[in-house]
């Protein structure tokens, strides 16, 4: 994917953060008195020009999906601000945003829970033509049945529920929705997170072309770096509530600054075959992450960086552009010039990580490979040998496991018969046995005995 010519040479972005903050208040008592905050995003800047791509990625609770709400004035900020178009919707009420709605959507990342069961698709997807009072030429049912085609789906589904669909099915439908006003600006929470690998193939594809096609702005969230890579003009690494980390795709991938970055990528299995009997290394990063209620002091990531010193522990680095367009949030950065080289290395930042490498396997592979005609080798001769001094005396042991069962049956019929003559010459001899007959015994009294 590229940027198009007008989204590189504007001056003027299309969407602009600067600073933005959210803290969700706890509170505790009675009085529901604040106890303390989860700091979900705390302070982040960037800018979105017209006609590219965003992408966001980091760990779970990092803040993304967070600050996608944000930027869509879904939720409203604690502090900093948001400009779209130069205009400053930081703190606009909901008759200020009903107009800047058909500018800005969203796709949600849940495609069972963003679809209300009871609604049809057709009122779904003509929702936001009734909310904003807008009628399309040709009418809404038509428009509708076009923006189903549009993203693969049958027109003839208007009248269908969304239980009837499958997960990839309903993602296109939310996507249907959000396309329905013709935005400039979409947010996409993940869209592709709960879907299928081929499912997710199609909806980046079909997100990718119908960017083309409308000439969409997109700032998608997600924790895949496969598909980020392949749907993104720029990406953003969030580590905490920050940004630690904002460059183009080639950079990220190829050169990365930030350590949590580096960590990150060293986990992403490469589908290369040439690379298969290279040596790679993991890193995997000790601990978990931090709670955002009472975040590290200094730089949020020193408590699992390899790389921390005294200045990480207290003063957190600011975000600085250290080569064109490769902005980072560190003082010892990878592949730049180190920025505190002379700080002390923290004692914790020794047993931070652990490396995992990843051997080759062509060794393994050869040996494994089956000997064709010819290469008999000396080691097989010997095998082979083994191998048939071991099966003679496992076929000798059925003989005799028959012989001792014969035996043992032999004994055991010659003791019934000796303790049966015995009963009888002792019956005659026993005082008050006279006139009394012992009863026969049967063939199942030997047996007991």
């Amino acid at each position: 994917m590229t940027i198009p010519e007008q989204a590189t040479s504007s001056p003027e972005p299309l969407l602009k953060v600067t600073g933005l903050v959210k803290h969700f208040p706890i509170t505790k008592g009675l009085l529901r008195r604040q106890a303390g905050a989860v700091q979900a995003v705390d302070g982040i800047s960037f800018d979105v020009r017209p006609g590219e791509t965003l992408g966001i990625v980091g760990e779970s609770g990092c803040g993304k999906s967070t600050m996608g709400r944000l930027i869509t004035r879904l939720l409203e900020p604690t502090g900093g601000k948001i400009e779209f178009e130069g205009k400053d919707i930081t703190h606009l009420g909901v008759a200020g945003m009903r107009p800047m709605r058909r500018d800005v959507q969203m796709i949600f990342q849940d495609p069972y829970g963003s679809l209300n069961p009871r609604h049809t698709v057709g009122s779904i997807v003509s929702a936001p033509f009734k909310l904003q009072g807008v009628t399309p030429e040709g009418g809404i049912k038509k428009e509708v049945q076009r923006l189903l085609g549009l993203v693969g789906l049958n027109p003839e589904h208007y009248n269908r529920y969304p239980h009837e669909f499958s997960g990839g099915q309903r993602q296109r439908i939310g996507i249907a929705r959000a396309l329905a006003l013709k935005p400039k600006l979409v947010v996409a929470d993940e869209p592709v997170s709960a879907l299928d690998v081929s499912i997710q193939a199609q909806v980046v594809n079909l997100l990718d072309d119908l960017q083309d096609e409308l000439g969409l702005t997109y700032v998608i969230i997600a924790h895949d770096l496969s598909v980020i890579r392949h749907v993104s003009d720029r990406i953003a690494v969030m580590y905490l509530g920050k940004i630690v980390e904002l460059t183009d795709r080639k950079s990220l991938y190829e050169a990365p600054m930030h350590p949590y970055t580096k960590a990150l990528l060293s986990a992403v299995p490469v589908p290369d075959p040439r690379r298969r009997g290279a040596k790679s290394d993991r890193i995997l990063l000790k601990g978990d992450v931090p709670s955002p209620i009472s975040p590290p002091s200094g730089c949020r990531f020193h408590t699992r960086c390899w790389k921390a010193t005294e200045i990480c522990k207290t003063q957190e680095p600011p975000l600085l552009a250290l080569k064109t367009g490769h902005q980072v949030a560190c003082h010892h950065p990878e592949n730049a010039e180190d920025q505190a080289p002379d700080d002390v290395v923290l004692l914790s930042a020794r047993e931070a990580i652990e490396i995992v490498s990843a051997t080759p396997k062509s060794a393994e592979a050869e040996a494994a490979a089956p000997l064709t005609k010819g290469e008999v080798t000396q080691d097989a001769v010997v095998l082979a040998e083994a191998e048939t001094t071991e099966a003679e005396p496992a076929e000798a042991e059925p003989a005799e496991a028959e012989a001792a069962e014969a035996e043992a049956a032999e004994e055991a019929t010659t003791e019934a018969e000796a303790t049966t003559a015995g009963s009888d010459e002792s019956g005659s001899d026993e005082p008050g046995s006279e006139g009394e007959s012992a009863p026969p015994r049967t063939s199942g009294d030997i047996t007991k005995e």
